[in-house]
Order: C-alpha cells, then structure tokens, then sequence
C-alpha cells in the first residue's frame, strides 16, 4: 500500500518528506513525481510505510495539516489507471485528411 501526499510545496525534497513521515513509523520508499518537460516537481508525492497500521497513523495525523506553508492532501493511494497511449484517445481513427484512392 502507499500513500498520496498532494498539495505539496515545489521545494519539498525526499528527506524532508521522509522525516515528517518517520514520526509515524518506519519509511520505506519516497517518490517526488517531476514533470517530464521541465523537471519541475509535480507538487504531490507517494509514501511507503513499513506497515498498514503506520500508514493510517501517519495519514490521521497529516490530513489537513500545515506544512510549508501548505495544508496537506494525505490520503491512501488508489491503484494507478491505465490511461491507454499518451495521444488521450486511444485509436479513433481517420483525419489527417489524406484520401489514398485519389493518386
């Protein structure tokens, strides 16, 4: 299980996180999402804890509460979707205007 922490300050780094989280239990793993043009953090993250129990006791206690000048989006990560190719609209078709038949 994990957790998503969202509305994050964009200079947050993974030890901060890590430290705020580690008051709740033992952290496994951090991840501070970038945008893939600009590098630039994407403003939320995933938290792994050791175990579920440590996960509720941190979400309880971060839910709503200021950090960096942020109130923070703390809740449990729900399963990533699969979004198909990256065009939005998976295989619709046609467009592009060229008609073969007429060459």
């Amino acid at each position: 299980m994990s957790i998503y922490v969202g509305n994050l300050s964009y200079e947050v780094t993974q030890d901060a996180l890590s430290a705020v989280f580690a008051e709740y239990g033992a952290v496994k793993r951090v991840q501070l999402p970038t945008d893939r043009e600009t590098g630039r953090l994407r403003g939320f993250a995933f938290v792994e804890m050791s175990s579920e129990d440590e996960e509720t006791k941190a979400i309880e206690a971060l839910d709503g509460a200021e950090w960096l000048g942020r109130d923070l989006k703390v809740n449990k990560a729900k399963p990533r979707e699969d979004r198909g190719n990256s065009f939005g609209g998976g295989n619709r078709g046609g467009g592009g205007g060229y008609n073969r038949n007429r060459y």
